[in-house]
């Protein structure tokens, strides 16, 4: 189109405008005229014809003065173009953008407002993407592209054939603020099907890079399972939060093969798990996480399910570990192999590659691959062997709080194990998204909005905390369950049969003298007990710290004892990880230094804290979730060190993760504290006579009851041998939630044993 016609455009749009803000005025005032009505019904028929455009009026939001500038000017134009046509050469345009006496003053000029303006908007009259083909049909192009929100997005020049065309399209919405035409995924094939059929303009639609166009296809021809949603038990269901069920519906909408990439401590597990109820019918399940993390899918599975026990199979690394909990366990290292036979089948990544064959001719239907991001590396042998399996599958969940969406490359092997019909050739992804690449290295990143915006609208969904943030309770608290080596647990054991000998003797004795000294050896006992069970616990503590620092979160570590506050500090160095430290050694001058470098500095991820030092006093609410290491005798120390982070000027819900082992000095602490408080429900989420620990772990002292009949510890077997089978759970929220009268018999059995501690 000529400049004069461009021009001309501009003159009948503001001519337009300047009639639609003159009946917005008319309507304002309170004495109407027949001559007013007669324009509302003149400017109304007007609106209707030009819909789209009428949606956009309130969005300008243009003075009478600000069109009076823009028709002055549009009509200065074309009289400048008519008496320039006579010259041989045509005079420079004048400046469109001058400022004119009158004009209201703005921080942003009229034009660049104009200039701003989106694809879809009025603006475009004034340099319309619209020519004319031959004198006849115009020819429109539309561009089609993945929109952050996971759903198709559509810009074109204003055109009213077009416009009726996309309210033909199922589903398909005008986005007022980005002014684009969205509709989802599942409408893609009616939208092309309605364009083609226009036949008063040539539209050119532009075509998606071979990749995108495949994942698209892809993605909607996958059977959407979202009539499965009610086979999930009511008990989980009903204990969702909203957008954890958002998450589970959306993994069925696509087929169950997904990427949750929600931020750590939003509930993956849990949403996994429901997804698994809602899928039962491909069980048996394999579940594949670090090594860390085994027990804790092994509980939460139990927990929420309600399974046996003996249809939970664990795979351990080697024989010999305490089985108190009750799993069923098979070892990698076993010589006549083994089965995986359960209904819900556990094994860690560094064992994969060991029984890849097995794992492969077990034709698991449905595998959960928890921190999928360790499958980042194409080289790794994990990734090698592991991706084969989630290929495999029918349905594949990969849960992952850091989808490394800044590194492309590490992204491929993820998106090859869900899709591997269209993430076929890493060369044809890394030139696309990692910006081409040298000798096959592709460590770059390009077109990343269409990669991130594809994945949602095809295989991603990811929620930060700030976005659910009023879903979440100001505390969470789950206990993680360590597997330790069973050559560090000798020595426990030994400890602990010892403890249970003086028990007896102290019951047996006949004098005060000798009760008290007896009493002394137990104190001893016990210190021995906690000072082992940390040096027992550095190993499993700092690889459960691995899994924290792949998520690039803020995090508090408390621990009590000197050997493990320097393992995790030497081991986050090492990690080069930057942190901070403050324990009974840090000086007062430097301790407040240091909470202002963790406060204000984004590089520095970690504090470690020692529980009495580093437990009062210090506000670090930069930290959003908080670990112990260990636990402390006295449950004023562990809210006050809870608090470092759960303080005012907090912004987001504070996780808490009690690292915990059985057979270790954690079995005795985890009650006495509770029994030193005079509301056992004032520590565990306020909540009066209850034990309010979140099911994603097993409670505590269920654990202590069922492990009876396979007691390593002696001073839990007796504690098993009085009450039996667990006394029925009881649910509210996402709590587990145990009777008084049974917490108060473990109280009871317990006292004897702790109370010379605090003598």
């Amino acid at each position: 189109m000529s400049p004069l016609k461009s021009f001309a455009s501009l003159l009948r749009f503001v001519q337009f405008l300047k009639v639609n803000l003159k009946e917005k005025n008319f309507s304002s005032s309170s004495h109407k005229t027949q001559k007013e009505k007669h324009l509302k019904e003149q400017t109304f028929q007007r609106k209707k014809e030009t819909d789209t455009m009428g949606e956009e009026l309130d969005d300008w939001g243009l003075s009478a003065e600000q069109l009076d500038l823009l028709e002055k000017d549009a009509i200065r134009q074309i009289s400048a173009r008519n008496s320039s046509s006579h010259n041989a050469k045509s005079s420079p345009l004048p400046n469109r953008t001058a400022s004119y006496p009158n004009s209201p003053s703005n921080p942003t000029s009229l034009q660049s407002r104009i200039d701003r303006a989106g694809p879809c908007s009025p603006s475009q009259f004034r340099q319309p993407d619209i020519t004319r083909n031959n004198g006849e049909r115009p020819n429109v192009r539309v561009r089609l592209f993945p929109h952050s929100s996971g759903v198709i997005a559509a810009s074109f020049p204003y055109n009213q054939v077009l416009v009726d065309a996309f309210r033909k399209i199922p589903k398909a919405t005008w986005n007022r603020q980005e002014r684009l035409w969205t509709f989802p995924l599942s409408s893609l094939q009616a939208a092309e099907e309605v364009l083609s059929s226009i036949s008063s303009a040539q539209i050119e639609v532009n075509k998606f890079e071979p990749l995108v166009q495949r994942a698209l296809i892809a993605a909607s021809s996958v059977k959407d399972l979202r009539d499965l949603y009610d086979r999930m038990p009511s008990h989980i269901e009903s204990k969702l939060l909203s957008f954890q069920r958002e998450g589970v519906r959306f993994a069925l909408h696509h087929g169950g093969r997904v990427l949750i990439a929600d931020e750590m401590g939003l509930g993956k597990t849990l949403q996994a798990i429901a997804i698994a109820a809602c899928l039962n019918d491909t069980w048996p399940v394999l579940v594949i996480s670090p090594s860390s993390l085994r027990l804790h899918w092994a509980s939460a599975i139990q927990q929420w399910l309600n399974i046996p026990l003996s249809d939970i199979l664990v795979v351990m690394p080697q024989s010999g570990g305490s089985n108190r909990l009750g799993f069923r366990l098979v070892y990698s290292n076993s010589k006549t192999g083994i089965h995986l036979d359960g209904i819900f089948n556990i094994i860690s990544y560094d064992v994969v590659p060991k029984l890849s064959d097995a794992l492969i001719n077990c034709q698991f239907k449905m595998v959960i691959a928890d921190e999928s991001h360790f499958l980042k590396n194409a080289q790794a042998k994990r990734t090698s062997a592991t991706v084969p399996i989630l290929k495999k599958a029918q349905h594949a969940i990969l849960l992952s709080g850091t989808p490394a969406l800044s590194r492309p490359i590490e992204l491929f092997k993820q998106l090859e194990a869900l899709y591997p019909d269209v993430y076929k050739n890493v060369h044809e992804y890394g030139n696309r998204y990692c910006k081409g690449g040298f000798f096959g290295m592709y460590q770059g990143a390009s077109n990343h909005d269409e990669l991130h915006n594809l994945m949602k609208a095809t295989v991603m969904i990811r929620r930060l905390k700030k976005d659910v943030l009023t879903q979440l309770p100001a505390k969470r608290r789950q206990q993680v369950f360590l597997e330790l080596n069973e050559k560090e647990m000798k020595q426990i054991r030994a400890l602990f049969r010892e403890l249970e000998a003086v028990k007896l003797n102290i019951e047996s004795a006949d004098s005060e003298e000798k009760i008290a000294s007896l009493k002394l050896t137990q104190k001893s006992l016990i210190n021995k007990i906690y000072v082992n069970s940390a040096e027992a616990k550095v190993p499993a503590v700092l690889d459960y710290l691995g899994t924290v620092i792949e998520s690039e979160c803020k995090f508090l570590i408390f621990a009590h004892h000197q050997p493990m506050i320097d393992s995790i500090h030497q081991f986050l160095l090492k990690k080069k990880v930057g942190c901070i430290r403050i324990d009974g050694n840090t000086s007062a001058s430097s301790r407040q230094a240091l909470v202002n470098d963790f406060q204000e500095q984004e590089d520095i991820k970690a504090a470690v804290l020692s529980i009495k030092a580093g437990g009062v006093g210090l506000t670090l609410t930069a930290a959003s979730t908080v670990i112990f290491a260990e636990l402390s005798w006295t449950p004023g120390d562990i809210i006050q060190a809870e608090d470092r982070a759960h303080r005012i000027g907090q912004v987001s819900s504070v996780n808490i993760y009690y690292l915990l082992a059985n057979d270790t000095v954690d079995d005795i602490i985890w009650d006495v504290i509770q029994s030193k408080l005079e509301n056992l429900g004032q520590m565990l989420d306020g909540q009066e006579k209850t034990l309010d620990v979140s099911t994603s772990q097993k409670g505590c002292l269920s654990q202590v009851v069922n492990a009876g009949k396979t007691s390593g510890s002696p001073s839990k077997a007796n504690v098993a041998k009085t009450f039996g089978s667990p006394s029925k759970q009881h649910w509210k929220s996402r709590e587990c939630r145990y009777p008084v009268s049974v917490i108060n018999v473990v109280v009871r059995i317990k006292y004897d044993l702790s109370r010379t501690l605090f003598a």
